[in-house]
């Protein structure tokens, strides 16, 4: 049989259409998810996936989670390595995915929180069955390396269950560890007999144990290394501190709701034992990302609500030296890296003119430390470091060269990601030697292997309260070191949810923590009034 000059003609054409497709699909890198956080969480709460080969804009590109695609109000923020979307309504645990175009991405496992299951109280917990490891891998590892951990009884979800490692100080006791931070992005994976969980800030060789609410495990041996310098934690101080806020209603008609977010302090290496000993209402959130959520619902007019936190906190000096200053090692990029090195509302890292001021004042360093160090110096030299405080950001700071404590904090912060240094705003209070109380900022930038080191321009500068005990080597001692006369309320910036899609809500700024929420009325709550407490101190021992 002969063929047709339609049918010779025919393959050649699909020929060509089949080798454009393939040129066309291999012309660009498919897109690839390093991470997500959080790995288990509940619908409707920002989902953050960092990767690459993203695109610069969503497009007609999206997102699947466990199949189902979120809705274009769903996504938050798209760019080529970072995206922020709003986790769906789907089923249990489920692979994301980043559809770009015709390809796809790696799939990465995510759980939605409120499916998961929950063992049927039984005669075991009666008697009480305590997790048991049977093994760490690897044996030994620096401060924020992955380790997997696996057993049993350790439960299906984490909840309050935590792995404590031995705290890294010279007169620290047996019972002295260290829990791992949300800051650092600790957990990654949870279930009854497996567990991947990053060494923490602080840790030392020692004892590594799994708390759950069955008991705490036998302890395993495991070994800090790596460390390219030491750390001590002294001088403890405990402080008692009370903060309240009052809410009066003016006109309100059910139905209504009104949401409050109180700070707790933060959890750190040198911030510990932190302990609730009072407060005058039980929250609705015990603790949602640093803080505490309390809801009041159908509210009368004329109502009159107040709540008062009190808690204890042990706050320790630290000084750090660093011996071996090695260049960073991006690869593989931590979620600590990916993460505190992206620009944010705070602090405009991408912003140009911040860019190429951190090119000149680090100029050919390329030691993170030491790079660290040529921006500290900076401020205390060119941005003008006052005690009185100012209004604006690190782009005030950096255009006017005036800055006061929560200034200097930004624009450190934003130069030093700028250099691909991670960096974290710090919000809290100082105490004087009558304590009294005043809201501070200062900084910590992260250094691979070793951990978090605190940085405060402003008391480096001298530009302390009145009454504060500052050092006479503040410009040394600033940068690396920090004193206990402090408390921190927030590291990071807090970004936190609203509770109803058409919830009105109050942003309050330049507060002891850097959180984006911290009043939502919704429904009939037309009118009300609202007084927040400064933070004051009742005892200190």
């Amino acid at each position: 049989m002969t063929k047709t000059a339609a049918q010779k003609v025919l393959p050649f054409f699909c020929g060509i259409i089949l080798c454009a497709g393939i040129l066309t699909s291999c012309g660009e890198n498919a897109p690839n998810i390093i991470s997500i956080y959080p790995s288990i969480g509940r619908m409707g709460e920002p989902l953050t996936i960092l990767g690459s080969g993203f695109g610069s804009e969503r497009n007609e590109s999206y997102v699947t989670i466990a199949g189902a695609s979120p809705t274009s109000s769903a996504y938050l923020s798209w760019s080529d390595d970072q995206i922020v979307v709003r986790v769906p309504e789907f089923g249990g645990a489920g692979l994301i995915r980043v559809h770009r175009g015709r390809s796809i991405s790696n799939p990465v496992l995510f759980s939605n929180e409120a499916a998961l299951p929950e063992r049927v109280r039984g005669e075991e917990d009666i008697i009480g069955i305590n997790p048991r490891i049977a093994s760490v891998q690897p044996a030994s590892g620096a401060i924020g390396s992955l380790v997997t951990i696996q057993g049993n009884n350790f439960g299906s979800s984490r909840e309050n269950s935590t792995v404590l490692f031995s705290w890294n100080a010279p007169a620290a006791q047996p019972a002295d560890v260290i829990e791992v931070s949300a800051v650092e992005f600790g957990y990654e994976f949870w279930s009854d007999r497996e567990i991947r969980v990053r060494v923490p800030d602080g840790a030392a060789s020692g004892n590594l144990t799994v708390s759950t609410r069955r008991g705490t495990s036998r302890p395993v041996f495991f070994e800090v290394t790596g460390m390219p310098g030491t750390r001590v934690f002294r001088d403890r101080r405990s402080f008692i501190l009370s903060y309240m806020v009052d809410v009066r209603v003016d006109e309100a008609a059910a139905p209504n709701a009104l949401y409050i977010w109180m700070p707790q302090p933060a959890l750190s290496s040198s911030q510990r034992n932190i302990r609730l000993i009072d407060r005058t209402v039980e929250p609705f959130v015990e603790n949602h990302r640093g803080t505490s959520i309390f809801r009041f619902v159908d509210i009368p007019s004329q109502a009159h609500l107040g709540i008062t936190l009190t808690y204890v906190v042990d706050v320790y000096a630290v000084e750090t030296t660093i011996t071996n200053q090695n260049p960073a090692a991006l690869n593989p990029p931590s979620p600590v890296r990916a993460v505190y090195t992206l620009p944010s509302a705070l602090v405009p890292s991408d912003n140009a003119e911040i860019r190429a001021l951190a090119t000149q004042i680090t100029g050919p360093e390329r030691r993170p430390y030491a790079m660290a160090r040529r921006i500290y110096d900076w401020l205390l030299a060119s941005a003008g470091i006052q005690a009185e405080p100012l209004s604006g950001g690190a782009l005030e700071a950096m255009e006017e060269r005036v800055s006061d404590s929560y200034r200097a904090a930004l624009l450190f912060c934003a130069l030093a990601r700028a250099m691909g240094i991670p960096a974290i705003p710090v919000a809290g209070i100082l105490i004087n030697n009558q304590q009294g109380t005043i809201r501070h900022y200062w900084a910590e930038f992260w250094l691979d292997g070793f951990g978090w080191i605190p940085v405060d321009p402003a008391l480096g500068a001298g530009a302390a309260p009145s009454d504060f005990n500052l050092r006479e080597d503040h410009a040394r001692f600033y940068f690396g070191n920090m004193d206990n006369q402090r408390v921190a309320f927030s590291r990071g910036e807090h970004a936190l949810s609203q509770m109803t899609p058409s919830g009105r809500t109050v942003q309050r700024v330049r507060e002891h923590s850097l959180q984006n929420l911290w009043e939502e009325a919704a429904g009939g709550l037309e009118s009300y009034s609202s007084l927040w407490s400064d933070v004051t101190i009742t005892g200190v021992f």
